[in-house]
């Protein structure tokens, strides 16, 4: 996910005192531009003569920032030296750390291990506990639509059935005379597996050329199409994120080249079995 900064980067944190960067919809939802102030509430009370009242501070935005995601709505950033002064630590203290690994799958393991080596009692969360429940959705919905889209190939394996079953009655003719010039029935019934693989072969080629190239692009497609009617099919308010995303594994493409082979396969080996047991006399009886 690549962040887009807008009018400011966050080195504009270090130039001016008390700046903060504000999410892209945090920004709009408070009705704030760059150069307006905000109020930030800490959750610490604050005792003094008129009593006890919540720390307050106002900042001055000095950039917005936008992932496309909920971050968007929820994230702000500010000068580690300004959190500092405000929660009275040492410039060095912190009392948080956020650790990215390059493999997002290996953060539920590597985070305890990290947090075992740090002395103290130390609270430890990671993405599988603030987002996992997304994740598992989306998991679902990959296997579902991987049933549908095997259902599908299962239709078109049936649509070969069926179309060769039609060549085999309108053939059977041909078949027998064949049969009287000397083939045998294992070779008619290789004629017609061949065939038939040809035709899955065709088809499997054409859709994984239109698929590779469909998924390669249909982040930027469905932008534009955006874009040109100007709608939004996703929404960050009401969606984790308000772009479509697309990644490409060839694992997956394997799988499913494979399949579709051994369906298109399985379904030519009852027509040319049906081939295979044309008899001449009897299809040539009325000739």
């Amino acid at each position: 996910m690549i962040a887009i900064w807008h009018r400011a980067s966050l080195s504009a944190l270090d130039d001016t005192s008390f700046g903060i960067v504000l999410g892209a919809q945090l920004a709009k939802m408070l009705g704030v531009a760059v150069g307006d102030k905000v109020t930030a509430i800490l959750p610490k009370a604050n005792v003094s003569i008129a009593g006890v009242a919540p720390v307050l501070k106002r900042f001055t935005v000095v950039g917005t920032f936008e992932v496309g995601a909920e971050l968007d709505s929820s994230l702000a950033y500010i000068n580690i030296k300004d959190a500092a002064k405000l929660k009275r630590y040492n410039e060095d203290d912190a009392e948080a750390l956020r650790i990215s690994f390059d493999d997002l799958f290996v953060a539920p393991v590597r985070i305890w291990d990290i947090a075992r080596d740090v002395p103290g009692q130390n609270r430890v969360s990671d993405w599988t506990r603030t987002h996992g429940n997304l994740f598992q959705a989306i998991q679902m919905e990959k296997t579902m639509i991987g049933l549908l889209l095997l259902l599908i190939v299962a239709v078109a394996a049936f649509n070969i059935v069926s179309t060769l079953v039609m060549v085999v009655t309108d053939k059977r003719n041909d078949i027998a005379i064949l049969r009287t010039m000397g083939l045998t029935s294992a070779q008619v019934m290789w004629v017609f597996i061949v065939q038939g693989m040809f035709i899955g072969m065709l088809g499997t080629v054409i859709g994984v050329i239109s698929g590779v190239a469909l998924a390669l692009n249909v982040s930027d497609l469905i932008a534009a199409v955006q874009t040109l009617f100007n709608v939004q099919f996703l929404n960050s308010d009401v969606y984790f994120i308000n772009y479509l995303p697309s990644q490409l594994e060839w694992s997956d493409v394997r799988l499913i080249v494979v399949s579709a082979f051994i369906m298109t396969v399985a379904a030519t080996i009852y027509p040319a079995w049906r081939a295979s047991k044309v008899e001449p006399a009897e299809a040539l009886r009325y000739e």
